[in-house]
């Protein structure tokens, strides 16, 4: 120790899971100029003691690096709360439409009824013209825009409709489709996939750069209070990287953000994309705000029977017998998505959420191997829940990222509504993280939020290591219990293990001398309690860089 090892901030007298596998508890850590100066025991770390130290102590409380999400939209979650309301979980037909109704009542005219996120399961209970009906009395005139629990569909009513174009004898949109009454063939409302953006797009025109920029600001303060210190946007257009990089320069980004940034403009987001998009991404670099992936959208989701899948779907009035569903990118159209990431030192982080999707990635990035030989850049297939087991051992092989999002691996009505598209037997065979794990897969953890209501890395721990529902929905119900992984492994998943995934590695993940000081203090050590708590433990105080950003 030198006359200039004085440490800003001590946390003493904890119990400290750091994550580093050479020195995995300590009591007490000492931090200067948002770095961490040492680990180790309390009388260790007192000698960095000074008189302008300030000392917290821990009281025995668990204390461990904050939590890192690969794969949340903050956007969309700061939008979400500051300017939309939620549907209540496992809302009816009727509890939607009393819902819409309530929020129409206090609109201004005119106002667009903005409201996430009904069932995934309910795609045919809105399928309807009666169920339409029924959203068209609700929503007293007012254009209303319901988002389900995927993101990737809506149900909308009339208004909405008409505003945006959409009349009966319109066709499809590629890669998407217009719900119609199975009988009449009439619209229903219902906007399946790219469907979805043409009304997204004009309900969006109201959306102003301020309002992005609060939305961002307004995200990372709930991120912060779940003790998340560093995040993934999966799909991060321009006004998502203006709004981050805002943030920065003024100091009030506090946690690190790597973005995504979409080859190809999904059907949901608008701005700039492609190579347009690439241009610009060094004008956006920051301190806290690393643009070192690219974004791409494989496939749908399975409720919806969009994810593309080796076996098909069971039969339904709106498909082809044998229907599989489709990937949105061909093959060598993929393979030079990849070469092009790579040449640019970029990770490519794509969505498959079926198994066809994720083998045609895995056989793309094998394709890119041959010719390009090995690489630093780690790709992510997002979301790793429907792998074929002949596939599961190519993600270690490929160093392919199982980017193990959203977090739901217990009962859910995602679930219910893959079980109407797919069967029980195969639906259930969803997110196979002991399996991966055990290759050797490096794995990352992730919320989709808003897809997931509450960015909450704790409610994922529990998920991983119960396989049940935290919320106590489908009691005693178990989700492929055979998948369930220990705590410590689930807590590296969603530290650690996301860090090094999203190129952060060096920075934060563990509490190890020169790391980002990216701490946080829980009320409960996860170690000491039954798994079914995990979910109720409270972040008690999130440190970034050696910051207090949150106190509960």
């Amino acid at each position: 120790m030198t006359g200039t090892s004085h440490a800003d901030l001590i946390l003493t007298s904890g119990r400290i899971y750091t994550v580093d596998a050479a020195n995995s508890w300590a009591e007490a850590v000492a931090i200067a100029g948002g770095r961490i100066l040492a680990v180790g025991s309390a009388a260790e770390i007192d000698a960095y003691r000074g008189a302008a130290t300030e000392v917290v102590d821990l009281a025995g409380r668990m204390a461990m690096p904050g939590f890192v999400d690969i794969h949340n939209h903050i956007m969309m979650g700061g939008q979400a709360d500051l300017f939309e309301t939620q549907i209540a979980a496992g809302a009816s037909v009727d509890a939607i439409c009393a819902h819409v109704t309530a929020q129409a009542e206090a609109a201004a005219p005119g106002q667009w009824i903005v409201a996430n996120q009904w069932g995934a399961d309910m795609i045919s209970a809105l399928n309807s013209e009666a169920a339409l009906a029924k959203l068209d009395a609700a929503s007293h005139g007012h254009p209303v825009l319901l988002r389900d629990e995927t993101m990737h569909n809506r149900w909308v009513n009339s208004e909405a409709m008409r505003l945006s174009g959409i009349s009966d004898n319109q066709p499809d949109p590629p890669a998407g489709a217009f719900g119609r009454d199975p009988v009449t063939g009439r619209l229903t409302g219902l906007l399946i996939e790219s469907a979805a953006g043409i009304v997204e797009r004009v309900a969006a025109d109201h959306f102003t750069e301020d309002m992005g920029e609060a939305a961002v600001a307004r995200a990372v303060e709930i991120v912060n209070s779940y003790g998340v210190t560093a995040f993934q946007d999966a799909a991060s257009v321009l006004s998502i990287l203006k709004a981050l990089k805002g943030l920065d320069d003024k100091g009030d980004l506090t946690a690190w953000a790597v973005t995504s940034l979409p080859l190809i403009e999904p059907s949901f987001m608008f701005g700039l994309s492609g190579d347009e998009l690439l241009a610009l991404r060094d004008d956006y670099r920051s301190r806290h705000v690393h643009p070192n992936y690219t974004k791409i959208f494989l496939d749908g989701v399975p409720g919806a029977r969009t994810g593309a899948f080796h076996d098909a779907y069971i039969d339904d009035a709106a498909h082809p017998h044998g229907y599989r569903g489709e990937v949105l990118v061909s093959y060598p159209d993929l393979v030079k998505y990849i070469d092009k990431s790579e040449k640019l030192g970029m990770g490519l982080k794509i969505h498959c959420a079926g198994d066809y999707a994720v083998t045609e990635m895995l056989d793309a990035v094998e394709a890119v191997r041959h010719f390009n030989g090995p690489t630093k850049v780690l790709h992510h297939i997002a979301h790793a829940s429907y792998v074929l087991p002949a596939d599961i051992v190519r993600f270690a092989s490929l160093n392919v990222v199982a980017d193990l999002c959203p977090m739901i691996w217990y009962p859910t009505t995602f679930l219910e509504g893959h079980k109407e598209a797919m069967g029980e037997e195969r639906a259930t065979r969803f997110w196979p993280i002991a399996d991966l794990h055990k290759t050797g897969a490096l794995l990352a953890g992730g919320s989709d939020w808003p897809v997931i209501p509450i960015p909450d890395p704790l409610n994922g721990i529990e998920g991983m290591v119960t396989r049940q529902n935290p919320s106590g929905a489908f009691p005693g119900v178990s989700l492929w219990p055979e998948q369930a992984i220990d705590v410590a492994t689930a807590i590296r998943i969603f530290t650690l293990n996301s860090a090094i995934a999203m190129g952060l590695g060096e920075e934060t993940g563990s509490i190890e001398p020169g790391k980002s000081a990216d701490i946080i203090v829980l009320d409960q050590n996860l170690f000491d309690i039954e798994a079914k708590r995990i979910a109720a433990t409270k972040v008690l105080t999130t440190y970034f860089e050696g910051r207090a950003v949150y106190q509960r």
